[in-house]
């Protein structure tokens, strides 16, 4: 049998890889279709676990990678994660390493390999922190949290809290893995031309932006009690900004009751594909989570050199650095007034557009991310084979 070919360039030659997602239309997913070609091009033969959905909408296959169906749902549900975790059995029979994104891919991937009894290496990266709350199903979380981080043989943490976390609930091995955000395709449109379709045909109006999924992490209430402070504010003189939300999700129609409820200069523009258009024609691009890991839409504000006004929460501080306004979460009044300060003075607003590209130069890109994975699948895999089998 003749030799791997395992040149510098191919360091993941004749290895099958797994990536593992649950139902995913933001991050999760646009991260992991960043890391196929590298991986493919380090010589591994990847394939994509996840619901068909995930496959529709970020084309895997379209990279080089194989995919195969698993219905990981978002949400714990013990029918489903029993029948997805025979079929992930399945689907990575043969696998050399199996990566999991986020806790309800590495639940399911855990059990899968438990199940199986085999011993390839298992990463799990994770993505977001548990949502806040209490009672059973929170309990149960935290068990499955638990169970999950403990099972893996490394935890990449996409921000430092997320990592100590990790390290409190007894992972073997943690590491911070920054998330980067794959650069936006060039604006195809000017801001006027953005603006005007909109509605914005007074020049003098502001436009703020959000970007995110329609979910409660995304603490669009707060922003919508912060549009209601603006159009009772004298001081815009009857002309408040306008509110302009990216994308969908579970809380769509929630919002759309409430912003025709209270007349509030809001509108929704469900999921977009011309998110640098936005950004280019906003005066602050606004992120109001309760909590967020490496936000992607905070690294595109500060590429594209928008004004960001952002809650001090998870690793957003870490990110942006003094590149960006911060609020507590929540806040209602500390965000309307941080957003008002942007908007109203010049000296602030110029501050932040010339620091936003600064600290995004500083931050590794997808290329470099990739790097890292490759080299630590490399790592793993070289660790699992018994040393007198090496050659």
């Amino acid at each position: 049998m003749s030799e791997p070919d395992r040149r510098p360039g191919r360091p993941l030659a004749d290895r099958r890889i797994a990536e593992v997602l649950a139902t995913s239309t933001g991050g999760v997913g646009t991260h992991l279709r960043s890391l196929l070609a590298p991986l493919g091009r380090a010589g591994a033969a990847v394939r994509v676990c996840g619901p068909q959905t995930t496959e529709d909408l970020f084309a895997f296959t379209a990279t080089g990678a194989d995919f195969r169906p698993v219905g990981i749902s978002a949400g714990l549900d013990p029918v489903a994660d029993l029948r997805a975790v025979a079929s992930l059995r399945r689907a990575t029979t043969g696998a050399s390493l199996v990566h999991a994104h986020g806790l309800r891919a590495g639940l399911v991937a855990t059990a899968a390999r438990r199940l199986a009894g085999r011993r390839h290496p298992l990463v799990l990266t994770l993505h977001n922190a548990l949502p806040e709350g209490g009672g059973l199903r929170r309990r149960v979380l935290q068990v499955a949290e638990q169970a999950t981080i403990t099972g893996a043989d490394v935890v990449l943490a996409a921000s430092a809290d997320l990592a100590e976390n990790a390290r409190r609930l007894g992972a073997r091995d943690v590491r911070v893995a920054p998330v980067a955000a794959p650069p936006l395709p060039a604006a195809e449109r000017g801001r006027a031309e953005v603006r005007r379709e909109l509605g914005l045909d007074d020049s003098l109006r502001p436009l703020v932006v959000a970007v995110g999924r329609l979910h409660p992490q995304k603490r669009y209430d707060v922003l919508l009690a912060a549009a209601a402070r603006w159009q009772q504010d004298p001081r815009w003189a009857g002309r408040p900004p306008l509110v302009a939300i990216a994308g969908d999700g579970p809380l769509a129609d929630e919002l759309a009751a409430q912003i025709a409820a209270q007349s509030l200069p809001v509108i929704l523009l469900g999921r977009r594909t011309d998110v640098a258009d936005l950004l280019g024609a906003a005066d602050v691009c606004v992120l109001s989570s309760g909590w967020e890991a490496r936000s992607l839409t905070a690294q595109e504000a500060l590429r594209a050199g928008t004004p960001l006004v952002a809650t001090a929460v998870g690793g957003i501080p870490e990110l942006v650095g003094d590149a960006a306004e911060l609020v507590p979460a929540g806040d209602d009044e500390a965000l309307a007034a941080a957003v008002t300060a942007v908007l109203t003075e010049p000296d602030r607003t110029a501050r932040l557009c010339a620091a936003g590209p600064r600290r995004a130069a500083g931050w590794p890109d997808e290329a470099a991310t990739a790097r890292q994975l490759v080299e630590l699948y490399r790592e793993l895999l070289e660790a699992a084979v018994p040393p007198g089998c090496r050659r």
